[in-house]
């Protein structure tokens, strides 16, 4: 291992990256105030109110025991010779430049997940247990696990390859070759995961509910949205948290509302819903979205074709020779900077989408107040921290604070289009 440059970039990162979050969680912790905030009051008892900072401190406590855990298991793996002593024992089973790239790629990802693997049960069966939210039985729990591991080796190793490939033998025009092919296979998985992928986890069912889908249907026809399908999703089987989403694209748009959130909310509130997510189709963000993606992922593998190249980057961590495969995970490292701005920036733009799909909803719907009820229920029913802290909001959230939105859409009087009667 080299004291280079690259090993003091990553390292200085990785702690950097350890040290702002942990500033960021403690202040958000000490940013909670014990008086339900003005507003809140009819929606928020007081005893759920403690129990929503009950549940902030505990998970941040947690989060951070396996943030330092992570990061000891990190450090101590690249400092004792972990990667060559792993390239190496993997070299001597004989095998090709490509099956000894994925043998090597996916023994860290094993590793990692089965490092994360206590943390994540104890989330589930612990805290979330304690807090009222988990409904995971053991089999469902490993279904899923067993689940994504086959999914990410049906899916995931044959790109790796092709990835792998393409770096190995396309020459300069390499990162090229992967951007172009890699953004097929992305545009091509999110179209069929609504009928294909989340099926295999989550059951969905028809809206059957007769008069909250003549309302939404309603609403949709409102504002020319074409639906094909309204799905009450099976969220209840696994947490009792509630959400809504938008999923697919063309001719192939869906509604997914979770079971937990229908029969707690008014008509008016889960058409409100809708029409937010609605908002985010119609304003093109998920368009533009995907198009940032792109083009992100294209400046990333033309970096990564660039620095392949650079012996320092392998030194740092231990390796004499340049074997694209131990590269990619390297880069990964290496990058760490780019991405912690790019983050910040992308979560900015979903910040400010949301409140734009506020708007919309507020506007389309000719109704001012039942987003805001609805998302006011939403933070009670999930114990959604209220009064964070602006750089733990600066840093992480995709969405603006509650109390920013509702603010955001008092101030919104003018309706677009009302819902015909």
């Amino acid at each position: 291992m080299e004291l280079n440059l690259y090993f003091w970039i990553i390292l200085v990162t990785i702690l950097a990256d350890f040290g702002l979050n942990l500033v960021s969680d403690v202040l958000n912790v000490k940013a909670m105030k014990p008086e339900v905030p003005e507003g809140f009051t009819e929606v928020y008892p007081e005893d759920d109110y403690r129990k929503s900072q009950l549940y902030t401190g505990e998970t941040t406590r947690f989060g951070l025991i396996s943030s330092v855990f992570g990061l000891a298991v990190t450090l101590a793996f690249w400092f004792l010779g972990g990667f060559p002593l792993l390239d190496g024992w993997i070299r001597s089973l004989g095998f090709g430049e490509l099956e000894t790239g994925l043998i090597f790629i996916s023994a860290l990802l094993v590793m990692k997940l089965a490092a994360g693997l206590p943390f994540s049960l104890y989330s589930t069966f612990v805290i979330e247990e304690k807090f009222g939210f988990n409904r995971t039985t053991w089999k469902t729990w490993c279904a899923d696990l067993a689940k994504s591991l086959v999914l990410g080796a049906v899916i995931g190793l044959p790109v790796l390859a092709l990835v792998l490939w393409f770096f190995m033998t396309a020459g300069p025009l390499a990162w090229l070759w992967v951007w172009i092919s890699v953004t097929g296979i992305m545009l091509f998985i999110q179209f069929i995961a609504p009928t294909w992928i989340m099926p295999l986890f989550n059951k969905f069912t028809p809206l059957e509910n007769d008069e909250l889908k003549a309302a939404i249907r309603n609403y949709a026809g409102s504002v020319q949205f074409s639906l094909k399908d309204i799905f009450i999703m099976d969220g209840s089987r696994r947490s009792a948290k509630a959400n809504a989403f938008f999923t697919g694209f063309g001719k192939n748009k869906r509604i997914a509302l979770f079971d937990t959130m229908v029969g707690k909310h008014t008509t008016e509130e889960i058409v409100a819903v809708v029409a937010h997510e609605v908002g985010h189709y119609k304003r093109r963000h998920i368009l533009k979205g995907m198009v940032t993606g792109i083009l992100q992922t294209g400046l990333t593998l033309f970096l990564l074709g660039i620095f392949l190249s650079h012996s320092g980057l392998f030194l740092a961590f231990g390796l004499s020779e340049t074997p694209v495969y131990a590269g990619l995970i390297f880069f990964g490292m290496l990058l760490a900077p780019v991405d912690f701005f790019l983050d910040l920036i992308q979560n900015r733009i979903s910040r400010k989408h949301e409140f734009e799909a506020d708007a919309w909803a507020v506007q389309t719907t000719g109704n001012s107040r039942a987003l805001a009820d609805a998302l006011k229920k939403l933070s009670r029913q999930n114990l959604s921290n209220l009064t964070p802290h602006p750089l733990h909001v600066f840093l992480h959230y995709s969405h603006p604070p509650l109390k920013d939105r509702i603010a955001a859409m008092e101030r919104i009087s003018t309706p677009l289009h009302p819902i015909p009667s």
